[in-house]
């Protein structure tokens, strides 16, 4: 086989596949062939069963050599061909399978299974209706065909079977959830309240359910009905920890904030709510906050109740830093990621936001450490090496950082090729950093072996040959696949702008210029020194003038630059300065 076989491969029990080996079938192999089949047949079971997937499945197609009607043979195949995501075929072998046995209900199921899975909700509702009339006690099969019916857009369908389920099992939750969600899609809102209210009647003292209902009509803007709802809810049980989330809800649709912010707070010290819907009424209310230092010192009040009550809980850590770091409070941010990836070493999500952090204020060596640390702890996370390798390169030791991508390389899967092609684009960068341009034109090749929308590696790789005035045609094709991709991007604008002004066509490149400075958020002083030089040469000079200064004034430096600005004349970038502005132009493009 040419696709490995996953070992999360699903499985039928070995009871049933037993069962199924000897199902009645109108042409029977002979005794001899009939010999073989058993033995090629169990050993494809035994195989299947010590995880050799590959060999089990080449069994398997040994038995359907001598019996191609075998619907067992052609059952343990689909599975295979399910496992690849290679739908068509598996649907192609279980057809077989009903031909062969037709009255085999577990092979109608997984053909259900099947067809609803790849989408072919029809075929799935027939499957569905034909295991329900031979088994009509199996109430969970009205519920896939509810499903299947209403993937298909036949609601009405689709009620009957939940209705046929409740009247098995009862009026559940789900259920009646699902059945006002359809009503509502109907438009019939008085249909839909009714089930919920048939499950409140039911359960007339639990709280949770008038609190939904009345959740339900806020999101139906009728306030004065979940109003009366919540009422409801707090006369069953006044201390109900869901009832202040509503009451806020409530209270920011009718505007009285300060009433809403009162019943968060409420809601945020109740012991009896569970951490992961105070996580969410954090993440829901955090940012409504005016960002006033009264209201900064509210919310962070608010963490800090949170972590008394739960010190040992992570995710509320994390959250805290992350909201730390929305407020500038980088210190405070780290100390809290810190905290996790003490106590939780192989938290891989407190280090990514540390990392995240550390990238974030240019604290590099810290970067190196988080990232050199992951490398023992995660092995096969690659990119904690794929940012160590920018580490170095932003501490200038450009043969470490080369290496460390070409020690990560053979270790990422080779089915992840967008990866492999980034690794490779970030050793062309790094190449050409160091003046090694051709070295670095091979590795952008190689990246784009990999992957030819390497949208980074083909902007870098055009400009950069535009820089050397080098195959200046394949430069511009590279452009234009990635302002294709990416029209909106300043800097793959200014990249196209360039090439065009090295071709001579200085039109074109003024209006793609003028459209990257229309696009740029950042202030890249290089979009305006490149304007300048444009302006020039289309004989705007006072206007190119004033370009270069301003890209002085927004940092721009340079021997050239101020020749250009002292003698408004346009003059070419020493190759020192060429390679000198890399890393401003390679970190923009990574942004």
């Amino acid at each position: 086989m040419t696709n490995k076989i996953s070992k999360r491969l699903l499985i039928l029990p070995i009871f049933l596949t037993y069962s199924l080996l000897y199902a009645q079938n109108d042409d029977k192999p002979s005794f001899s062939d009939e010999r073989k089949f058993d033995y090629f047949f169990y050993e494809g079971v035994n195989l299947k069963n010590a995880e050799k997937f590959d060999a089990s499945y080449e069994m398997f197609m040994h038995c359907l050599d001598i019996d191609s009607t075998s619907s067992a043979a052609l059952f343990e195949l689909s599975s295979y061909y399910i496992q690849m995501n290679q739908s068509e075929k598996a649907v192609e072998l279980m057809r077989k399978c009903i031909k062969y046995s037709p009255d085999n209900q577990e092979y109608h199921a997984i053909m259900a299974t099947l067809f609803f899975n790849s989408g072919m909700f029809g075929e799935a509702a027939e499957e569905y209706e034909y295991l329900i009339g031979k088994s009509p006690e199996k109430n969970e099969l009205n519920y896939y065909l509810a499903e299947s019916y209403t993937r298909m857009g036949e609601i009405g369908k689709a009620i009957e079977m939940y209705d046929a389920l409740e009247n098995g099992m009862g009026i559940l939750e789900p259920i009646s959830m699902e059945k006002y969600r359809l009503y509502m899609q109907l438009k019939q809102p008085e249909n839909a309240f009714d089930e919920l209210k048939k499950l409140a009647d039911k359960y007339p003292m639990e709280a949770r359910y008038p609190i939904i209902i009345g959740d339900l009509y806020i999101q139906q803007n009728d306030v004065t009905q979940a109003l009366t709802y919540y009422r409801k809810a707090q006369n069953i049980d006044p201390e109900s920890p869901y009832l202040p989330v509503s009451m806020a809800n409530y209270y920011e649709k009718t505007g009285q904030r300060d009433s809403a912010k009162i019943q968060i707070h409420e809601a945020l010290i109740n012991s009896r709510l569970d951490v992961n819907t105070k996580l969410n009424i954090l993440a829901r209310y955090i940012m409504q906050l005016q960002r006033t230092e009264q209201d900064i010192n509210s919310a962070s009040a608010l963490f800090r109740t949170l972590l008394e009550q739960h010190p040992d809980e992570s995710r509320l850590k994390l959250a805290y830093g992350d909201f730390l770091t929305t407020m500038n409070k980088f210190d405070e941010a780290r100390f809290q990621y810190q905290l996790v990836t003490e106590s939780e070493p192989d938290n891989i999500g407190a280090w990514q936001q540390l990392l995240r952090l550390s990238f974030q204020t240019q604290n590099i060596d810290e970067v190196e450490r988080i990232c050199l640390k992951c490398q023992e702890i995660f092995p096969d996370a690659m990119e904690f090496r794929y940012y160590l390798g920018i580490a170095y390169f932003q501490k200038g030791d450009y043969q470490t950082a080369i290496d460390t991508y070409m020690d990560a390389i053979p270790l990422i899967p080779k089915d992840n090729q967008p990866l492999i092609s980034d690794f490779y684009g970030q050793i062309g960068d790094t190449y050409f950093r160091t003046k090694q341009t051709d070295k670095a034109f091979e590795a952008y090749e190689e990246a784009l072996k990999h992957n030819d929308k390497n949208i980074v590696a083909l902007n870098n790789y055009a400009y950069y040959l535009s820089l050397l005035k080098r195959d200046i045609a394949k430069a511009e094709r590279m452009s234009a696949l990635v302002i294709k991709m990416e029209p909106d991007n300043a800097t793959y604008i200014d990249t196209y702008a360039w090439i065009f002004f090295v071709q001579g066509n200085y039109i074109l490149a003024k209006i793609y210029i003028e459209q990257a400075i229309s696009k740029d958020r950042t202030k890249n002083p290089e979009l305006f020194d490149h304007y300048g030089d444009i302006l020039f040469m289309s004989g705007e000079k006072d206007k190119a003038v004033e370009q270069w200064l301003k890209a002085k004034e927004l940092g721009k430096t340079g021997v050239t630059l101020d020749k250009k600005i002292a003698e408004k004349a346009y003059f070419e970038e020493t190759e020192d300065e060429i390679f000198n502005n890399i890393d401003e132009v390679k970190n923009e493009t990574k942004e």
